[in-house]
Parts: C-alpha cells; sequence; structure tokens
C-alpha cells in the first residue's frame, strides 16, 4: 500500500467521470488505500480543478461525454503548467480495448489504458507505482539547485552559492557584487509571451546570461523574470559593466513565437561591496538588497540614473531600461 512511504500529505487522485455509480466505486476503494479523492462531472470541469488542485494523478473515463478521454487527456499534457510526471490513467468501457484504441490513448499522453470491467487490483497496484514514482520526482526536485527550464541556479541553488562566494570572499578580503535584472519579452503593441511560449523566451535569456556573465560568477534564476548574477572579486563598477554587457545582449536579441517577433525590455539593480570582510551585510544580504530595489521600481516610479548614493558601502545602481 502507499502508505508504506506516506508523504505529509496524503496524495490527491482527480477522477473524471460522468458515470456517477463508476467514480463512487473507485472512490470508494482509493480512500482505504491513502488517497484523497477529487471528482468531476465533465471534461471542462478536470481542466479547471486540474489548474486548481493540482492533483497527483488522474483516472479519466474514455467515454466522457462532453469531452472525449483522449482529447482531454492531450489537452492536459499540453499545458505548460501540467507536470509531465503526473500520470494519467484511462478506463475504457470495452470489456477489451483494441490495438488502435491503445496506441491512441498512449499518444494522447496516457500512462495506462484499462478495460471494464476493471480488476481493482491491478489498477491500485499500478496506482501505487506510478504515484510513488511522482512523488520521488517531486522531492527531487524541490531538492535540486536548478531550475528546470533555464539550466540555471534556482532560489536554491543561488542562496548556496552565495554562501559559498561569500565565505570565500571574506577570506580573501575581496569585492562581491550582485546584479540582478528583469528581461520580460513584448511583442509589437506590447504583447507579453503567454504561458505556452515562456518556456522557449526562458531558453533565449538562459543563453544571454550565460554569454553576458564570467565562468566564476553564479547566474541563477528568481522567479518567472527575475535573474541574478553573483559575481566575486567585482567592484561596483565592475558590475555596471556586467549589466552593460547584458543590456547590449538584450536590447540585440529577438524571439519569435508564432507569428510575433518579440524583443526584451530590460531593467537591472546593483548591489556591491568592496570588502566583504569588512562590511556589515553578507551575500546573501546584498542579494536581498539587489532584489528588493529592483521589484519596488518594477512596482513604482522609477528613480532617475543619478540617484546612485555614491558614499553608500552598499551601492545600489538605478535600473538599466532598453
Amino acid at each position: 500500500m502507499l502508505a508504506m512511504n506516506r508523504p505529509s500529505r496524503p496524495p490527491v487522485v482527480l477522477i473524471a467521470s460522468d458515470q456517477e455509480w463508476s467514480a463512487r466505486s473507485l472512490e470508494s476503494v482509493l480512500g482505504p488505500r491513502g488517497y484523497a479523492v477529487l471528482r468531476a462531472g465533465t471534461g471542462q470541469r478536470t481542466l479547471e480543478l486540474a489548474r486548481i488542485a493540482q492533483p497527483d494523478a488522474y483516472i479519466i473515463d474514455a467515454g466522457m461525454s462532453d469531452i472525449r478521454g483522449v482529447e482531454l487527456c492531450a489537452r492536459l499534457r499540453q499545458d505548460p503548467k501540467f507536470p509531465l510526471n503526473v500520470p494519467i490513467m484511462m478506463t475504457t468501457p470495452s470489456p477489451i480495448s483494441n490495438r488502435a484504441e491503445r496506441l491512441e490513448a498512449y499518444a494522447a499522453g496516457a500512462w495506462e489504458l484499462c478495460a471494464e470491467p476493471l480488476d481493482i487490483d491491478v489498477l491500485l497496484l499500478k496506482l501505487d507505482a506510478f504515484v510513488q514514482a511522482k512523488l520521488a520526482a517531486d522531492r527531487l526536485r524541490e531538492e535540486s539547485l536548478v531550475d528546470e527550464e533555464t539550466g540555471l541556479y534556482n532560489v536554491r541553488g543561488l542562496a548556496r552559492r552565495a554562501r559559498e562566494i561569500g565565505g570565500d570572499a571574506t577570506r580573501r578580503g575581496d569585492a562581491v557584487a550582485c546584479v540582478v535584472f528583469a528581461p520580460e519579452s513584448d511583442a509589437a503593441g506590447g504583447q507579453s509571451a503567454t504561458d505556452s511560449e515562456s518556456p522557449q523566451v526562458a531558453a533565449v535569456v538562459s543563453r544571454l546570461c550565460r554569454t553576458s556573465a564570467r565562468a566564476s560568477d553564479a547566474v541563477g534564476r528568481l522567479g518567472p523574470n527575475e535573474y541574478a548574477i553573483i559575481a566575486p572579486s567585482t567592484s561596483a563598477a565592475g558590475a555596471d559593466r556586467i549589466v552593460e554587457r547584458l543590456r547590449d545582449s538584450f536590447a540585440a536579441a529577438t524571439v519569435r513565437l508564432g507569428e510575433r517577433e518579440h524583443r526584451f525590455r530590460f531593467s537591472a539593480f546593483v548591489a556591491a561591496v568592496p570588502n566583504i570582510a569588512e562590511s556589515s551585510v553578507d551575500t546573501l544580504e546584498l542579494l536581498y538588497s539587489a532584489t528588493a530595489s529592483l521589484r519596488q521600481a518594477r512596482n513604482s516610479i522609477v528613480p532617475p540614473p543619478d540617484s546612485r548614493p555614491g558614499s553608500s558601502p552598499i551601492s545600489t545602481a538605478a535600473p538599466s531600461a532598453s
């Protein structure tokens, strides 16, 4: 049973079926197995709950009346916010599913097609195995230091590298700088990239970040449109040069998404200290300072370019825009 490696919350299974009796029967066996169960009587409701509840597994009736089970499965798989490691099991009212039906289900992204009458023991064993694999992948993702879309450090990885770079700079009495920037893509007329297009934008941003940073720099993603570079042995002036390289790279970059050609708007903030060992802040605080300045500027009136406080040990540069 699933309970032998129980997570902190029960895994959620969404049963998508317009057959009330069948759905209730499945729910009655899944509950004692350790699952929390959601039910959707239509394909449209299934799509809504997929976004809201983010279930750990789906059992979809192939004979749904409003949206065919195969089409519903395909729509879920095509949603960029639907994790690929979420198992989908489909059930078919045919006593014996033929080869063409199975191929259609697998092509749509189903992990298994079960013919009715269901062999509950087999279904539960397969579901347990699928969900255990999904939850294990979730744990690995949470522990990962790398952002999946870009291959850059994620927030956890960037924080770890900040501590490592800061520790080394403290021992050497060296400078450290953090550059936090927001490259956002816009098509003509100000139309932003959609959710389905964001991975393509992220890939372009990742490439430009890598080419603008040095091998010794730590480059990471703080949010959907926020990135950071932690630069060892770098003064505020050196950080400004990093910003200039980034600005030039993004000003020259375009990405074509469908019929639209997107260019980038770019803003950045810098926080730096000449000697981290003598500073009252550490590298993580530098990162937080630059990030807070960027977010404040994006949500309010941007300060003029000459607003850099020259005497401050943490110099926060005005945003660069292109």
